[in-house]
């Protein structure tokens, strides 16, 4: 890749992709879709459900380029476009349900916080792809892409109230895992 391409602006790659700019395409893959996998990585319990669900966020990234505004940051856009190619997936995957019945929960834990900044990405990103698929979204969306309650109950057609539960339910599943694991 030639140097002027690496130092293009998002608005120059966008344009230049646009117009069939395979070096700009390649550009483009090669700046966003380490970030992207983590995002796919994260909602899904396999590394091939996770590569699956970043083939289709590449081709609607791709596609909807011309629909880019510039207005925010292109990377929020793409991301935003991944996360809910991930929540696609999830819905169209009908054996997996939202709701774990609460025998598979373990509420023994008595701890209030936990540390994890001795763990490693990829340790946590284990721990994460182990929880049931409904925990792993609502704890997703919440704590790590910063959706309110409201905002997943409504991109899940699910309550607040399920949604908060949910998400309790996903730390006290995750914390039992890290004890489980001795990560903690």
């Amino acid at each position: 890749m030639k140097a002027e391409a690496l130092n293009m602006s998002d608005e120059e790659l966008v344009k230049q992709c646009i117009n069939g700019n395979q070096g700009a395409q390649k550009l483009l893959f090669d700046k966003y879709s380490s970030m992207m996998f983590g995002v796919c990585l994260r909602y899904s319990s396999s590394k091939a459900d996770a590569e699956d669900i970043l083939q289709e966020a590449l081709v609607k990234v791709f596609n909807k380029l011309n629909k880019y505004s510039g207005l925010g940051s292109f990377e929020g856009w793409i991301r935003r476009i991944t996360v809910n190619t991930a929540l696609d997936f999830i819905r169209k995957n009908k054996k997996r349900q939202l709701n774990a019945s609460l025998e598979e929960v373990g509420y023994g834990i008595k701890k209030e916080q936990f540390v994890v900044e001795e763990l490693t990405a990829k340790e946590l990103m284990k721990i994460i792809q182990k929880i049931p698929t409904g925990y792993r979204t609502i704890f997703n969306m919440y704590a790590i892409e910063g959706y309110s309650h409201k905002e997943i109950a409504q991109e899940l057609s699910i309550s607040e109230s399920t949604s908060k539960s949910q998400l309790s339910r996903a730390r006290a599943t995750i914390k039992e895992l890290l004890i489980k694991n001795k990560l903690i």
